[in-house]
């Protein structure tokens, strides 16, 4: 059931509660559990924070906590499946549901008990009605007695009794007929409903907004929220439109909180944090890199200039020259670049973008100041949560990983953060040379109805890429590039499907689906129905774990007929 006064039927609820938070690996539901966290610790709200990675993880995490708690906050996972049959819960707990996953299982939507949705009614739900999908077993009552009737008239005159016989058997064919159209008429309805995954509002934003109607709004929780947006942008989870509503909605809250700041001496301390709007580059991490490394590994311009080429590599010289910049700052740190070249920077490389048919250099986003010295954007920050959260350079557990992306995000930790971005930058450097090498060595194939890309064992790196945050950033990047490089119109439009090597003594791959490469996309997901599909039809052996339905594990022996499958289904 969908949540209508989040404050009344959720926070008042719990306040007095102990309550199990089970929070998915991705950083949207970081800085949503950290706003939640900040109002539990204002509230004294006793909580067990549990991080799942996937269905199995939260089965487990459940059977391990079921018997101590009655209140369970599920936050950026549970809401795409029917929880109650997954979990098999007692009928005393309850879930509450901040997840970002559409579409929202049906079962989930009409239980008016145990599932309560935290979930924004103005996104484009499309939920089916009651009437259409469920149906009481009344009718079928009413079968049972008219077959009853029959041998209970056993008094009546012969004649009679064959013409309500017969009257009955109408009447029941009539039912039977109309059920199996009513049948046929949900499946339809439900596989529209179900075809696409794509995703919502962000769950920090939704908590963020909780907040701020108990008037507990920090500043603190609206950059972890800008953060949530933000991360929803960098992995091509909303369209652009979706992202530029957002950020206009947390525009109003931002400068409600600068005004309100305005007369405090915090303004002045040295401590002080500072959210602004900004109009700023497309280029990954360029404040805490040199200027080239980051037009090198930002997709937006190395796709551009095709950097994988020798053209490529002379139009990015051509580029720096138009610019007039000293080659000699631009590949030193950005920190250290001359202070009259830095004044002006954003438009002096926004006016050459332009001239390289560069149109979209720049975005809105926003970025903090803490105190006098540290300044970043809020992608800075979801970068290098994201190569926290999945590092692989030690031999961490994914727990380990989760609390340090999650520590990273508090601005007492800037350490954690730096290093953070040190990893991302790696990463990024990495996600860069696999696509040159991807593209160079023709690694992407047409397979008729999409596009496909497997990573071999022993490729650089390729350890990186079996983590979804990863793959997913190498597989946008990829599709994007290989749509920039190739001639052939058709393949432009089609979507991209990626195999990684996950672990090579099970034999096991990651694939992840994504949809076609276009500024104009909805980002809507066909590919998780499509793998339930393939794997059925061929009896593959997969593993659907995630909460992302278009990121599965497979069985490297079962990939050719899986592929075959997949071609069938799609053509």
């Amino acid at each position: 059931m969908f949540v209508t006064d989040i404050r009344k039927e959720f926070y008042d609820v719990v306040v007095n509660q102990r309550v199990a938070l089970f929070v998915s690996p991705d950083i949207d539901a970081l800085c949503a559990c950290k706003v939640l966290q900040a109002l539990f610790h204002c509230d004294q709200v006793q909580y067990t924070l549990v991080p799942v990675a996937g269905w199995q993880d939260l089965g487990t995490a459940f059977m391990e906590h079921k018997e101590q708690y009655q209140y369970f906050v599920l936050i950026n996972c549970g809401a795409n499946v029917d929880l109650l049959e997954t979990l098999q819960p007692e009928e005393d707990s309850v879930f509450f549901i901040c997840d970002t996953h559409r579409p929202v299982d049906v079962v989930n939507v009409y239980n008016d008990t145990q599932i309560k949705l935290l979930i924004k009614q103005d996104d484009d739900l499309g939920v089916p009605s009651y009437d259409d999908i469920f149906r009481d077993d009344e009718e079928d009552e009413e079968e049972g007695e008219d077959s009853g009737n029959e041998s209970d008239g056993s008094a009546e005159p012969s004649g009679k009794r064959r013409r309500y016989d017969e009257d009955a058997l109408e009447r029941r064919i009539e039912r039977q007929r109309a059920r199996r159209e009513w049948e046929a008429r949900r499946r339809e309805i439900l596989f529209d409903y179900e075809q696409y995954e794509f995703h919502g509002t962000s769950a920090a934003l939704v908590m963020f907004e909780l907040a701020w109607v108990m008037s507990k709004d920090t500043k603190d929780m609206l950059w972890w929220s800008v953060i949530g947006v933000t991360d929803q942008w960098v992995h091509d989870k909303i369209p652009h439109m979706k992202y530029v509503t957002d950020i206009a909605t947390l525009q109003r809250h931002v400068s409600r909180h600068n005004h309100r700041n305005e007369d405090e001496e915090n303004s002045l301390s040295i401590d002080c944090m500072r959210i602004t709007f900004e109009y700023d580059l497309r280029l990954v991490l360029y404040q805490h890199w040199s200027l080239y490394e980051s037009i090198c590994n930002s997709c937006y311009t190395s796709c551009s200039f095709k950097l994988w080429s020798i053209n490529g590599q002379k139009k990015l010289q051509e580029f720096l020259a138009d610019m007039g910049l000293p080659l000699k700052q631009v590949r030193q740190k950005f920190n250290s670049m001359d202070m009259a070249i830095k004044e002006n920077l954003r438009e002096v490389i926004e006016e050459s973008a332009n001239k390289f048919s560069m149109k979209d250099i720049r975005v809105q986003t926003f970025a903090v100041h803490f105190g006098f010295k540290n300044r970043f954007l809020a992608s800075d920050v979801v970068h290098a949560a994201a190569a926290l959260l999945e590092n692989v350079e030690k031999d961490e557990t994914p727990a380990d990983n989760f609390i340090k992306a999650l520590d990273c995000l508090s601005r007492s930790n800037l350490e954690r953060l730096h290093l953070g971005i040190d990893l991302a930058k790696r990463k990024l450097k990495a996600i860069q040379q696999t696509v040159a090498s991807c593209i160079c060595t023709n690694l992407i194939l047409s397979q008729g109805p999409f596009l496909y890309c497997h990573l071999l064992e022993g490729t650089p790196d390729v350890k990186l890429f079996s983590k979804p945050l990863a793959l997913t950033l190498l597989c946008k990047y990829l599709l994007k590039a290989f749509v920039c490089s190739t001639r052939n119109k058709r393949c432009k439009i089609l979507p991209l499907i990626m195999a990684a090597p996950l672990d090579v003594e099970k034999g096991t791959v990651i694939v992840l689906g994504i949809p076609p490469e276009s500024e104009t996309s909805d980002k809507k997901n066909f590919f998780g129905r499509a793998f339930e599909k393939a794997a059925e039809s061929t009896s593959s052996r997969t593993l659907h774990d995630h909460f992302d339905t278009s990121v599965i594990e497979l069985k490297m022996e079962d990939r050719g007929k899986f592929l075959d499958a997949l071609i069938t289904l799609l053509s």
